[in-house]
């Protein structure tokens, strides 16, 4: 089944995830490299890119666009939130590594590294039985257990910090409370606006999170996260077999 699963994803997809993975020790390795922070961005840019395109393909223009920016203005105004009040997250700050910041709270960055992780979780939620709430809830999942890969990395990577320190890696328990309601809202805010996803989206708004995976995993075995680094794997391999299972369903109803 892996076999088969590998064989029928997109060599790109599977090329792109192979240079990140590698990119984790580049970006571990060289952060304080003068044009690092260009890096960055450009890395952040091409990651949602699949997802991005994906998407206006699978709602059309009007409706993809209201999407994005809806996602995009929710993210900054709870992370703002989350930094200058502790709720939900806990106390946490951002570093200097994903440049500047909105009012110096919150990088600007931030939508285009976040939009694309909720897009594939929402894209795996389509495939679920059930209905809207349904669908919530396991988009809702795949985000939290996409945080335990990505927060440790970032954690050691100096993206941000929370000061109290955590039990998890440096992470506090807290952080994942606030994931659980930023995912439950963000979620169900692009199934709204995408009119509930009522048919199934194009395989490609997995990709963006599937990137994230492969580059999150690297980044957490280079620091010996070993924990995240396993969870990294796991999810990498169920989200291309997602991917397979959403291309052939496609296939059958074309």
């Amino acid at each position: 089944m892996l076999k088969q699963t590998f064989r029928a994803t997109p060599k790109p997809l599977l090329l792109a995830s192979a240079g990140f993975f590698c990119a984790a020790f580049v970006a571990a390795g060289f952060s304080d490299f003068p044009g690092a922070e260009v890096g960055s961005y450009v890395s952040t840019f091409l990651i949602a890119l699949p997802p991005g395109i994906a998407l206006f393909r699978y709602l059309g223009a009007r409706q993809a666009l209201l999407a994005l920016v809806s996602l995009s203005l929710f993210a900054y105004a709870i992370e703002t939130i989350g930094v200058t009040t502790g709720v939900p997250y806990g106390e946490f700050r951002y570093g200097e590594a994903l440049g500047p910041k909105v009012f110096g709270v919150v990088p600007y960055l931030l939508p285009i590294s976040y939009v694309p992780l909720v897009i594939g979780a929402v894209g795996v939620a389509a495939t679920a039985a059930g209905g809207f709430v349904a669908r919530v809830c396991v988009a809702t999942a795949l985000l939290l257990l996409t945080d335990g890969v990505l927060d440790p990395g970032a954690v050691a990577l100096g993206f941000w910090d929370y000061p109290g320190g955590g039990i998890y890696y440096g992470v506090p328990a807290s952080n994942y409370f606030g994931w659980l309601i930023s995912g439950v809202i963000a979620a169900a805010l692009l199934l709204v606006v995408g009119r509930g996803w009522r048919s199934l989206p194009p395989p490609g708004v997995l990709d963006g999170l599937v990137i994230s995976a492969a580059f999150w995993s690297g980044v957490a075995g280079l620091f010996g996260l070993v924990v995240p680094a396993l969870l990294g794997v796991v999810l990498f391999v169920y989200l291309l077999r997602c991917r397979t299972l959403l291309a052939g369903s496609r296939s059958g109803i074309d």
